[in-house]
């Protein structure tokens, strides 16, 4: 299907809550996810009652990815060059970026849960509280990936380094800068202890 505007609505709180607070079902159910489901374990939370903000979604991210248990389970884990279509109209906003050899990308993970307080992850089968992993399942389920900047084409981007679905909204892109974004000797203790 095409990119057209028409996917870029702006999305005011009170038309479409219930297209930001509840994941995509049909999809996930035609893919053959389970995710929706709560698991042993996990936790969920009832939302709050209302936003605090409103989103633009800026483009959509073409992946190979279909189904959740086909996404990498990080964006170092593939090799894969994906597609960043952005809306036309913020084409000159890449102005310079051409320059620049990785971004950061921040998108919508629009096919997931938002009420998960407590997850287990499948790959490490212990409980985590939301905010201590990098599921997408989170309140406002925003990622977030450092990808190689292959080539700009007119409004698309060429990149390497992406884990989501195919047709993920793209919230926002960035330079990304080494001197100020990596942090070599930054440590997380329960996956370090774990020996990865």
């Amino acid at each position: 299907m095409p990119f057209g505007v028409s996917a870029l609505a702006i999305f005011a709180a009170a038309c479409h809550r219930r297209a930001m607070t509840e994941p995509n079902k049909a999809a996930a159910a035609s893919a053959g996810d389970d995710f929706l489901n709560l698991h042993d374990g996990e936790v969920a939370v009832p939302p709050p009652a209302q936003f605090d903000a409103s989103l633009y979604y800026i483009g959509r991210i073409r992946t190979p990815w279909q189904s959740r248990e086909q996404c990498p389970k990080n964006p170092r884990e593939s090799n894969a060059v994906c597609t960043v279509e952005l809306d036309p109209r913020w084409t000159q906003g890449l102005n310079g970026l051409e320059t620049v050899s990785h971004v950061l990308l921040l998108y919508w993970m629009d096919r997931t849960r938002r009420d998960l307080v407590l997850q287990v992850p499948r790959h490490y089968g212990e409980q985590r509280g939301t905010f201590a992993l990098r599921s997408p399942a989170r309140p406002n389920p925003i990622a977030v990936s450092v990808a190689q900047l292959v080539r700009i084409e007119a409004n698309a981007l060429y990149v390497v380094g992406i884990d989501c679905l195919d047709n993920t909204p793209l919230l926002d892109i960035k330079p990304y800068f080494a001197s100020t974004d990596s942090i070599p000797d930054a440590v997380v203790g329960w996956h370090a202890r774990r020996g990865r």
